[in-house]
């Protein structure tokens, strides 16, 4: 099965690269990073509460780039907490060509609500950007790595290699509209593990932004009683930084 996950994911990639990629200009060097923050709060026949955040920091020094992320959902219903997850994420990568590099990664899961908490996975691999013509963005990675996962109901655990792929997509609609589409799998052989975030950014200056976004989460074999599908729409505010 994890051969098959393998293939799969290689030939998403092969079929992403065929669009020609321009030249564009090369990021900042240093530091930059977004932050995001919505709630929303529902008050008479039903009373809800939803919080939920991200931060993302970007450090660029020549051929090499590092990425620190996370975020946090907590939500309650008449005052129950219904949904509480965070997320801390972090990636190196090390450019050896203008489109190419070697990258490491970690993923931290915890959702008190979910069939597997927590997971962690570690993996290291290959991305290249696809396509980057001003307008279109793609870039895409594939890797392999390790992932531990404890069944929450009982508190086993499965460890075991994974296969990663990821596909980044954007497109700048106009100078201040972005349409983004994240996708992420981690396949092995007790479960597969995918996530696709679509999210449509509003620029409102150079600094804030509003950002409507829909994530879906998906377990190919969840534990006994838990749903294999998780989704999550949320508006934010955006700062950039």
């Amino acid at each position: 099965m994890l051969k098959r996950n393998w293939m799969a994911a290689a030939a998403a990639l092969l079929v992403f690269s065929a669009p020609l990629a321009a030249q564009d200009e090369p990021p900042p060097e240093g530091w930059r990073g977004t932050g995001e923050l919505g709630y929303v709060r529902t008050t008479g026949n039903t009373e809800t509460s939803s919080l939920n955040m991200a931060l993302e920091f970007i450090y660029e020094k020549e051929k090499w780039r590092h990425t620190l992320g996370g975020s946090a959902l907590r939500s309650k219903k008449s005052g129950t907490l219904d949904a509480e997850r965070w997320t801390v994420r972090g990636q190196s990568d090390y450019k050896f060509s203008e489109k190419s590099y070697l990258f490491a990664s970690f993923r931290h899961d915890s959702d008190t609500f979910a069939g597997y908490d927590p997971v962690t996975s570690i993996s290291a691999g290959y991305g290249r950007t696809l396509v980057d013509n001003g307008r279109h963005y793609l870039l895409g990675e594939i890797g392999a790595g390790y992932r531990r996962q404890e069944i929450a109901n009982t508190g086993e655990t499965e460890n075991g290699a994974i296969a990663r792929g990821r596909l980044d997509y954007r497109w700048t609609i106009t100078e201040t509209t972005e349409f983004g589409n994240l996708f992420l799998i981690e396949a092995g052989s007790d479960n597969t593990f995918m996530q696709n975030d679509t999210s449509l950014s509003v620029a409102i200056n150079k600094a804030f932004a509003v950002k409507l976004a829909y994530q879906v989460r998906y377990n190919t074999d969840p534990p006994l009683g838990s749903d294999d599908t998780d989704t999550q729409f949320t508006t934010n505010l955006v700062y950039n930084f």
